[in-house]
């Protein structure tokens, strides 16, 4: 019997349930000043962790998705099942404040379609926020996922914003450890593992010792955000 892709990737052995989404969904609605009156729509929302976050802190929330899976297993939230790719969003014109997808550009070759929606539907001043993997840190790992198709990194991350007509753009590396975005002077420890290890190599000192500084201080991510200009 076929598996999609969220039974498979974010299997629950696989990929446990932890409070890592709360914490980075809390990191971003106080770094980005969301309030509770705000309207996020996450695209591709896989399991709902984030969304389910992002929900539990008042935000008003939506997602989309191609698998079924939030839809079958989370029924409390506002998710609708489609082809991200190619299917239009079921939403108004400038229905949302925030469009928010983690590990989700990198899954499309081409991403005119999933930017020109991301538009469509945030409000004149909404802010988009986009999370992938950054390809420097995660060349030797990055196709382990067998969906991935393009990489970003943190240039190529501020031009396609720039591009699709976003002001205040800003791109950094993002490190997938609370502790570093409270203590950034620790960042300087981040730094030099990242001269010496591979990230094979991190989740690997990670794994033998259970410390989870060595795998998220090389394995980054990117993070790009930016206004919506209509």
């Amino acid at each position: 019997m076929k598996k999609d892709y969220v039974s498979v990737v974010y299997d629950r052995n696989r990929a446990p349930k932890s409070n890592y989404p709360f914490k980075l969904a809390s990191y971003l609605v106080s770094r980005f000043n969301m309030s509770r009156s705000s309207k996020l729509l996450e695209i591709g929302c896989g399991r709902g962790d984030f969304l389910e976050a992002f929900h539990d802190l008042g935000l008003s929330c939506y997602g989309v998705d191609a698998s079924d899976h939030c839809t079958k297993n989370m029924p409390h939230l506002n998710v609708v099942c489609l082809d991200i790719s190619e299917d239009k969003l079921p939403y108004d014109d400038s229905a949302f404040d925030v469009v928010y997808h983690k590990s989700v550009l990198e899954h499309f070759s081409n991403p005119d379609h999933l930017m020109k929606e991301t538009c469509r539907v945030l409000k004149p001043g909404g802010r988009v926020i986009i999370l992938t993997p950054d390809w420097v840190s995660q060349m030797k790992v990055f196709y382990e996922d067998f969906t991935h198709s393009r990489p970003y990194n943190i240039r190529a991350l501020s031009d396609l914003l720039t591009i699709y007509g976003f002001s205040e753009v800003k791109t950094e590396f993002f490190y997938q450890m609370p502790i570093l975005w409270h203590y950034p002077s620790l960042k300087m420890f981040s730094n030099f593992l990242q001269m010496v290890l591979s990230v094979p190599n991190a989740r690997r000192l990670t794994n033998m010792t259970k410390v989870k500084f060595f795998r998220w201080s090389v394995e980054l991510m990117v993070l790009g955000t930016g206004i919506n200009e209509k």
